[in-house]
């Protein structure tokens, strides 16, 4: 009688190992694949900043690529552009 005792804990604590490391494989496989998700949003988002930054020195205007900018800054000047202000801002800041 305490073999067939025996056999009984013995096949439980199999049954209980096989269900248990199905389990964690399945939490392995999900942590992996968030993972990989998670670097492949990165990548992309990586690249789209590069590409708005690219995008942005291809559309500034000539005169505010030089080195001084040629960008004027006061807002109550009458030939005042605010977008070649802002492009200019927006390509200050991706740097």
């Amino acid at each position: 009688m305490a073999a067939s005792g025996a056999n009984v804990l013995r096949y439980s604590a199999l049954g209980s190992g096989v269900f248990y490391g199905f389990y964690h494989q399945r939490t392995l496989n999900a942590h992996a694949e968030q993972q990989k998700l998670q670097r492949k949003y990165q990548m992309e988002e990586s690249l789209i900043a590069k590409a708005k930054a690219e995008y942005t020195k291809k559309t500034m205007p000539r005169e505010s690529k030089t080195a001084g900018g040629g960008v004027i800054s006061d807002p109550d000047d009458p030939k005042f552009d605010l977008e070649a202000y802002l492009t200019m801002k927006m390509a200050d800041e991706a740097k």
